[in-house]
């Protein structure tokens, strides 16, 4: 690619979701992602059971547009269960060297967790800018909070050093598909992950957190010199 190029973050996004669609087979049951970059890979498993080279595929959902998506592209839908997913395939805000994820900014998370926690694989699809050297270095973290006295949990966090503010996209707060609200935290420059999530969910009125620790299994991560696998 010449220097002067500017990489076309949206193929290189449908390239990462191929790679993770191959991933797919016969019979599976998978988490189908939120966002952007899940799209792709919602509409590529579509693209396979139209043709007929998948079979029994069933999706389970991380949100009612993801679910309107794959019923429009042809991929039959079941409400989560307890029965483990085969695989669960979504995007990520941002990625560590150890695959610990941001996930969130499109207002999924609680469903995404919800739902990934389940999958025996979880495969992570995105381009290069979504690569960070630690959580919160680009990104803010989303937390969902209950809607009732959600100024009194915006003062909770703030007490642990979160600061940020309610996402509110116009002239009322972004809701989301489970009737809460999400407060963007920015992150310190250095704390243990998994102590401040800790922390944080055992904030009075915090639903949920955007840290996703532990829990990739595989990350598929285009650039424009070609799709990057990165595992933990």
């Amino acid at each position: 690619m010449p220097e002067n190029t500017v990489p076309d973050l949206e193929a290189l996004k449908k390239e990462a979701a191929l790679r993770a669609v191959a991933l797919v087979h016969s019979g599976m049951r998978v988490g189908l992602g939120t966002g952007s970059t899940a799209k792709y890979a919602i509409e590529a498993i579509g693209e396979r059971v139209l043709s007929g080279d998948l079979k029994g595929v069933v999706g389970v959902a991380t949100s009612d547009a993801s679910e309107a998506l794959a019923r429009q592209v042809g991929i039959p839908v079941e409400p989560l269960d307890p029965r483990p997913l085969d695989l669960a395939i979504d995007g990520a805000d941002e990625i560590d060297p150890r695959l610990n994820l941001i996930k969130g900014l499109g207002g999924a998370l609680l469903r995404e967790k919800l739902t990934e926690v389940q999958a025996r694989q979880l495969v992570i699809i995105a381009d290069q800018t979504k690569l960070v050297t630690r959580l919160g270095e680009k990104a803010p973290l989303p937390v969902e909070i209950a809607r009732f006295g959600f100024l009194s949990t915006i003062e909770r966090l703030r007490a642990l050093g979160l600061v940020g503010r309610l996402r509110q996209p116009g002239a009322q707060p972004y809701v989301t598909d489970n009737g809460n609200y999400i407060f963007d935290a920015g992150l310190p420059a250095s704390f243990d992950a998994a102590a401040f999530e800790r922390q944080i969910k055992g904030t009075l009125g915090v639903v949920e957190t955007g840290f996703f620790l532990g829990m990739a299994d595989v990350a598929f991560v285009a650039a424009p010199e070609g799709v990057r696998e990165l595992r933990p």
